[in-house]
This record gives C-alpha cells, sequence and structure tokens, in this order.
C-alpha cells in the first residue's frame, strides 16, 4: 500500500515538473517572441472558434484567463477632472490677454455672430485680424461644410471663438464641420458635437488640408466624430506648423463605422504639436475593429505629442478590438497620400514626451517606420507597452515608465537607456510591479501610494505632463506627483467641473 502511494505521489510530483517546465517554455517562447497575453487572448478565441462547443467554451476561458492576467478587473474610471484638456476659464493671464491684442489690430471689432448663417457668411467674407466672436448659445450645422478659405497672417489671424467656454455649441449633423483649407485661423473656447444618426456621416469636426499652416485649435471640448481632426495635404500644399493644444476629444459610444477612428489623424504635414489635450474612448466597432488616439504619418517629419492624457478606455470598457493610444506611422499610407509620394518613411525625427496613456488593448505607443525617433519620458500603464516596428525605424526610448514591454518588433532599432519597463514573463504570471506603484491605476486612479522611483541623471528643459518644475533627478515617466494634474475650484478642494455639453 505504502510503495502504490510513494508511486503516485513521484507521479504527481513528476506531472506537476513536467507542467511547469512546459508552461515555462511557453513563457519563455512568448516573452521572446514579444506576444503579450493581451494580444494573445483574442488569437486564441478566433482560433478555436470554429470547432465543437467543448474547445470553443476552452479558448473563450482560456481568453478571459490572459486578458484577466494582463488587464486586472474592469472597474469603472476615475471622472476626476485634470488641467490638462479643456477647461471653462483661460489657463494664465497670458492666454486671457490674446484676446485683447486680437481684438486691437488694425482697430477690428468683434464680428458677433448668433445664428449659422451669420457663421456660413462671417467665415465667407473673412479677413485677416477678423475676431469672429459666436454668441452663448446651441447651433444646428446641417448638410454643408463651414468653409474657413481666407487667409490670416502671422500678425493678424483670423479667430473663430466663443468668449467662454461651455457657453457655445455647435451640433454638426454632416460629413465635415469646419474645413480649413487657408493659413492663420484659430479655433477656441467651442463645444462641438456630432450628430449624426450614422455614424459614418460624421468623419471630422475640422478638416485641415492644403493651404492650412499654423492652424490653431485650443481649448476646445469635441464629441462623437471619427476623426476630431483630420490634416492632409492638397494640391502639393501642405497645412504644416499646426498646434492643438488644450482640447477635450472623446466620444460617447463605440463608433459603429468601417472608416478610421483615430481622434487625431495627421499625414503628411510637419511641425505640428499636439499638446495637453485629453484624449479617450475612441473604439471602432465595425471594419477591422482598429483604432489609434492620435497618429502622425505620411512621411511628414518634425512632430510632437507631449503632455497629452490618452485613455483608449475610459467611460467605454471592455469592446471587442485593438486601440493604440499614441503612434508614429499608424497602420500606413498609401504612396499617393504621402508627402513626398513614396514614404520610405512615415515619420522622420518626430517626438513623443511626457504623455500619460492607459487602458489600452494593444500598444501604448507604436513606431512604424518611423525614423530617428524621440520616446521620452511616458508614463505608460495597462497597454501592450511600447512597440518599434521595420527596418526604416529607429528611436531613442529614455526615462518612460512602461507597465508593459519597450520591445522591436521586425528588426525596428530600438536604443534603449534607463527605462523602467514590465518583462511580458511577468505579465502571464499576473504581476504588474509598475502598475501597483499608483492607488488604483485600473480606475485612472495615477495618484501614487509613495514616491515614484527617480532617475540619477539630469535632463535640462524635461516637460513634466501636469506642467510642475522637474527636480535635478526626475522620476521615471511623464510626471513626479498626479495630484498636481487635479484641477480644484479655487479655495476649495472640490474638483471644478468639465466643461458641459448641452
Amino acid at each position: 500500500m505504502r510503495s502504490k502511494i510513494r508511486s503516485y505521489l513521484r507521479y504527481v510530483i513528476a506531472l506537476v515538473v513536467l507542467t511547469m517546465l512546459v508552461g515555462g517554455a511557453v513563457i519563455y517562447y512568448l516573452q521572446k517572441s514579444g506576444v503579450t497575453p493581451r494580444a494573445l487572448s483574442p488569437y486564441v478565441e478566433r482560433r478555436t472558434s470554429d470547432h465543437n462547443p467543448l474547445i470553443i467554451k476552452t479558448g473563450e476561458w482560456v481568453g478571459k484567463a490572459l486578458m484577466l492576467l494582463d488587464r486586472g478587473a474592469s472597474k469603472p474610471h476615475q471622472n476626476s477632472p485634470t488641467i490638462i484638456g479643456a477647461q471653462t476659464s483661460p489657463r494664465d493671464q497670458r492666454h486671457a490677454a490674446r484676446h485683447e491684442a486680437d481684438r486691437s489690430v488694425d482697430n477690428r471689432s468683434d464680428i458677433l455672430v448668433t445664428s449659422s448663417a451669420q457663421l456660413v457668411a462671417a467665415l465667407s467674407k473673412a479677413n485677416a485680424g477678423d475676431l469672429i466672436t459666436i454668441m452663448p448659445g446651441t447651433y444646428h450645422v446641417v448638410g454643408t461644410p463651414l468653409i474657413a478659405n481666407r487667409p490670416g497672417t502671422a500678425g493678424n489671424r483670423i479667430t473663430v471663438r466663443a468668449i467662454q467656454a461651455g457657453t457655445v455649441f455647435l451640433e454638426f449633423n454632416l460629413g465635415e464641420g469646419f474645413q480649413v483649407s487657408a493659413p492663420y485661423w484659430t479655433f477656441e473656447n467651442l463645444s462641438i458635437r456630432g450628430v449624426c444618426q450614422h455614424h459614418e456621416n460624421c468623419e471630422h469636426a475640422f478638416h485641415v488640408t492644403g493651404g492650412a499652416n499654423h492652424f490653431t485649435a485650443s481649448n476646445n471640448t469635441i464629441r462623437d466624430f471619427n476623426a476630431h481632426f483630420k490634416i492632409n495635404g492638397s494640391d502639393g500644399r501642405m497645412p504644416d506648423f499646426g498646434l492643438i493644444e488644450g482640447n477635450t476629444l472623446s466620444n460617447t459610444s463605440a463608433r459603429k463605422t468601417s472608416a478610421p477612428v483615430t481622434l487625431i489623424d495627421l499625414v503628411a504635414a510637419s511641425n505640428w504639436v499636439i499638446r495637453r489635450n485629453l484624449i479617450t474612448d475612441f473604439i471602432k466597432d465595425q471594419g477591422d475593429r482598429i483604432s489609434y488616439g492620435a497618429f502622425a504619418k505620411g512621411a511628414g517629419s518634425g512632430n510632437k505629442f507631449e503632455q497629452n492624457i490618452v485613455l483608449c478606455e475610459h467611460l467605454l470598457r471592455g469592446a471587442a478590438g485593438q486601440r493604440v493610444g499614441l503612434s508614429l506611422g499608424g497602420g500606413g499610407t498609401g504612396k499617393d497620400y504621402c508627402r513626398d509620394r513614396r514614404c520610405i518613411t512615415e515619420q522622420d525625427k518626430s517626438i513623443v514626451q511626457a504623455n500619460l496613456i492607459a487602458s489600452c488593448s494593444d500598444d501604448g505607443i507604436y513606431l512604424n517606420r518611423a525614423a530617428a525617433s524621440v520616446i521620452l519620458h511616458n508614463t505608460v500603464i495597462d497597454t501592450a507597452g511600447v512597440t518599434i516596428r521595420f527596418p526604416e525605424s529607429s528611436a531613442d526610448v529614455e526615462g518612460n515608465l512602461v507597465d508593459g514591454p519597450i520591445r522591436s518588433r521586425d528588426d525596428g532599432l530600438l536604443r534603449s537607456k534607463d527605462n523602467r519597463e514590465t518583462p511580458i514573463a511577468l505579465l502571464y504570471l499576473g504581476y504588474h510591479p509598475l502598475r501597483s506603484l499608483f492607488l488604483q491605476a485600473e480606475a485612472a486612479n495615477f495618484m501614487s501610494k509613495d514616491k515614484l522611483p527617480h532617475r540619477s541623471v539630469t535632463l535640462a528643459d524635461l516637460p513634466d505632463l501636469c506642467d510642475s518644475t522637474r527636480p535635478p533627478t526626475p522620476s521615471y515617466g511623464a510626471f513626479e506627483d498626479f495630484s498636481t494634474c487635479l484641477l480644484a475650484r479655487p479655495g476649495t478642494t472640490q474638483s471644478a467641473p468639465p466643461i458641459p455639453y448641452k
């Protein structure tokens, strides 16, 4: 009897050891191959979907288990307003004073708009230096885009604005809202929403094209479009040197369309700055189901994404599909749409720095044929990590805090220096040491439990997500203390409300 028990125990021990060895070998292979649990999960479910019911159920169970190990339990996100994104009041006195400077150019007065028809007329007759002020109210625009094709100048911009954010609501039931094809236009303090019954009919809030260089969008709240900003060349001209700053971009539901879903879709233009925007909830529910928060592609150069908060899944959670935070190169560009008509590289000398990117079913940062890139001091939580892909891609990746891997694929050139990352093998064990630095990262609460790890190097002029001063030896990632990003009403501890949409 005892000999039988000993034989049985040896069998069990041998089976356990064999299982551990096989499991370890599989995890080692997945680590070497760069396959994260959240990437393997849908693959397993697809491969088992056409078999008998037992295999289908097993595949579904394995897929859910892999996703749970990698992403954890889905929890409602915090909705605490931050200083990133649109605000109900100017950020500083310089921002407020600029209106008076604009008003005094050439002694021009405001052009006051109280109807959609008046707005169309004001745009069609605009001259350099005009300040088109839309009075408080809700404006419905149907059918024909709002055309901005009259040029401003460097010293005399044309500005379309609300005096105060949260008072002017533009409802667009059309494919494109503002079509901007001339230089030096500014749009600020507007609340814009797509209200098309069918999502494919609300493509862009802004289409910036051709000669629309030095375009600016500031402090706008924009919801429910496939691509809130579409930027591309036309007739051999490129809308370079644009600025998208301090806007809140989101969708209130998954987009039921097979058209591209990318909230800032930048193609072929160069020297744009995408700064201090809140970008959330960009789920593509049809077609390939691949979507992006923002990308720059099409053989442009010198573009910069900095101090943005990107939450791929914020109020909309758990849908199928792949969502990528920020990308240089996106999914690639057809040659006819490339700046050089070749797209040997999708991007050159572009920068991604000081961004917080979280809750993405795919990569937080993805480089596709993006040469001489800089990926500096980003915080990337609950994503598939950072990927540098294809031989044309090269990137200096430094000072990032990544809850996942930093890896190259398909011969991408990765120069990784002093980052904090989580090996893929640990993700398969459900272990997230960097995510656990924060109080409740899975609910978008990025307050740290203790001091974040600091680097031993000094970097000059390094931005902080929250506009705080960096110490001589900065912390890894985008910010020193996330509490400095939270927006409070003066004299209280209560958070100020976000800009409403009527």
